[in-house]
């Protein structure tokens, strides 16, 4: 992939707020929502900001594990719905850019289809 079909640091930050990258991009931006890795960097996206933010909570007097119990009690819920949403948040960006929505169901087809070929394969049945 060449330095041309990567986002400046600009058009990073603008894409990580929902903006819309060119189409010369999006190799990038199919790599960066199905690729590997793409559930993780979804999840610390959206969490990392948040945890960031609820660090103020250690300013609190008193006992550590009473702003660690108000972070935990803010961040777990966030966590589960950000894993929750994911795919549907990653569905619109692939639209938002052209791309097929398919495409997040595209590693578990290959999947299915090597079981079905094994199971063929063991079995004694054509493949077809």
């Amino acid at each position: 992939m060449s330095a041309s079909q990567r986002p400046n640091v600009s058009q990073y930050f603008g894409y990580l707020f929902g903006k819309t990258l060119p189409d010369s991009m999006q190799d990038w931006v199919r790599n960066d929502l199905v690729g590997p890795g793409a559930s993780v960097r979804y999840v610390l996206r959206f969490t990392l900001p948040a945890v960031a933010v609820l660090c103020l909570f250690l300013l609190i007097p008193g006992p550590i594990w009473i702003p660690l119990a108000m972070m935990a009690l803010l961040i777990l819920p966030l966590l589960y719905f950000a894993v929750a949403l994911q795919n549907i948040y990653r569905r619109h960006r692939l639209l938002s850019h052209g791309l097929d929505p398919a495409l997040l169901n595209e590693k578990a087809q290959r999947r299915a289809d090597r079981t079905r070929e094994d199971y063929e394969r063991r079995h004694g049945r054509a493949a077809g």
